[in-house]
């Protein structure tokens, strides 16, 4: 186990309850986290029942079900539920024959209620207060990756709202845990592989078989073995990742979205301008996206009602700006390298690029320490400035606001970002034009606010020389986002 241990302790603590009667706990997160590692391991400590649903009807599911249940009993012969209300009972009772608490894993639980809708409410009578004193004390945990229905399961007038005592979700390693998890101490390597797979465990072990870049000139070849190879799941991952996804129906639309915000449409009127839709049409494509965790929409820093879309998962990001459009030669064995090269401008502008940004902004929210950024952040976020003046807006990187000591919310810092451009004065002289044009507007207080420049590329001696002698320049290397404050 990898750096699941708040998730493993929250598990140990429900399952370990001496409480009398049944409990409810509900696990998600998208998938290849590791959420049935996590629960088949709690299973095993504790000697409790797991069950793995599949995507059956709602008789076969009940026959798997039964057999499942009578192999943990010892039975012989198999249980035969006609109907879930069966087998929910069945299910509660399992702890009678215990002394203490029972753990009970349903994996996949998205997959039965769909073929049986009814089954939560089931539950929800189950675990009732009539369920609770007439079953034992079952720890009962339902585990599912469709993020959307998950999410659903305990909301507004959801049959089971209100009734579990844990609400657990499995998140994706950060950048850092990421490099830790693959082993890899060559920062630069560490946010190239990153930027590619991300911060999902499954592809580091079962889907590369442990298959980690020797070094900076390893990476291309990976690529081609694991990414750009047809014969490994990689390749066809971020399809299937679409097609697992239950409340998506028209997928082409969705198809098409993520290919915009791929190919560096962020806002909606320019995915709709991408796609030649109406920005009306595209509402409810883009709120499944969002409840499916597929894509999130961060609000502009400067802006209220402005904000920027963008895709979650790297894989997804380097399949529709590198590999869709691809597609038909990357299909033919031998095509991938001569692929792979006349992609790297493509790989630097819509995939490391705006993945550096994103990992600058993560850093600035979650590992810069208050000496760096004046204060104690509160949020991050990317932005446009205005400049009348010019006729022209300034995209801002990053902006972190904080409070002052009477409460009002400040801005600590603004930032730049350039993953393979060597940073120097003048881009030190925008930041400034672009604070000069903030404290102008007056709509946001700021009268500190520090200069961050993060760049994959280094710094010219000026600017170390400047920043040297002024605090209010921060410059942020690789080495230090992966293990600097």
């Amino acid at each position: 186990m990898f750096d699941r241990d708040f998730e493993w302790s929250e598990l140990v603590r429900f399952v370990t309850y001496p409480g009398p009667e049944a409990t409810l706990g509900v696990v998600s997160g998208r998938r290849r986290q590791g959420k049935t590692f996590l629960l088949d391991g709690i299973a095993r400590a504790t000697d409790g029942f797991f069950f793995a649903a599949s995507e059956a009807t709602e008789a076969e599911s009940l026959r798997q079900y039964g057999v499942a249940m009578a192999r943990f009993e010892g039975r012989t012969v198999p249980y035969r539920f006609t109907h879930w209300d069966e087998a929910v009972e069945a299910t509660m009772h399992l702890a009678t024959a215990r002394t203490g608490p029972l753990t009970v894993v349903i994996d996949e639980f998205p997959f039965l209620a769909k073929a049986s809708p009814e089954l939560p409410s089931l539950l929800q009578r189950a675990l009732g207060p009539q369920g609770r004193r007439e079953g034992g004390p079952v720890r009962l945990l339902l585990c599912g990756s469709a993020l959307s229905f998950m999410g659903n399961l305990l909301s507004g007038t959801a049959p089971l709202r209100g009734r579990a005592s844990l609400e657990l979700i499995v998140p994706t390693l950060d950048f850092r845990l990421a490099a830790d998890f693959w082993g890899i101490t060559d920062p630069r390597l560490a946010m190239l592989v990153n930027s590619v797979v991300g911060g999902t465990p499954a592809y580091g072990r079962e889907f590369t078989l442990g298959d980690v870049p020797a070094d900076l000139d390893d990476f291309g070849p990976w690529i081609l073995r694991n990414i750009l190879n047809p014969g490994r799941p990689l390749f066809r991952e971020a399809r299937f990742l679409l097609a697992e996804e239950p409340d998506l129906r028209d997928t082409a639309l969705y198809h098409g979205v993520l290919a915009a915000i791929a190919q560096g449409n962020h806002t909606r009127g320019g995915i709709a301008s991408f796609l030649e839709r109406k920005s009306t049409d595209l509402g409810h494509a883009l709120t499944v996206l969002e409840d499916t965790g597929m894509i999130s929409r961060e609000p502009d820093a400067f802006h209220g009602k402005r904000s920027a879309y963008r895709i979650n998962e790297p894989i997804l990001t380097f399949y529709y700006a590198l590999m869709r459009p691809e597609w038909s030669d990357l299909e033919r064995p031998g095509q991938a390298e001569s692929v792979w090269q006349r992609s790297h401008p493509t790989f630097r502008s819509k995939v490391i690029g705006p993945h550096f940004e994103q990992l600058c902004r993560t850093w600035t929210r979650w590992y810069a320490s208050p000496d760096t950024l004046g204060g104690q952040r509160t949020r991050v976020e990317s932005g446009t400035v205005a400049d009348t003046a010019a006729r022209a807006s300034h995209e801002v990187d990053l902006a972190a606001f904080g409070r002052d000591e009477d409460g009002r919310e400040t801005l600590l810092a603004i930032g730049e970002a350039k993953w393979n451009e060597t940073m120097g004065f003048g881009h030190v002289q925008r930041l400034e034009h672009i604070r000069d044009l903030i404290r102008a507007r007056g709509t946001v207080n700021a009268p500190a606010t520090r200069l961050l420049c993060f760049s994959g590329a280094g710094f010219t001696d000026d600017l170390h020389t400047r920043a040297a002698h002024d605090p209010n320049i921060q410059l942020v290397d690789l080495e230090r986002l992966y293990k600097g404050a």
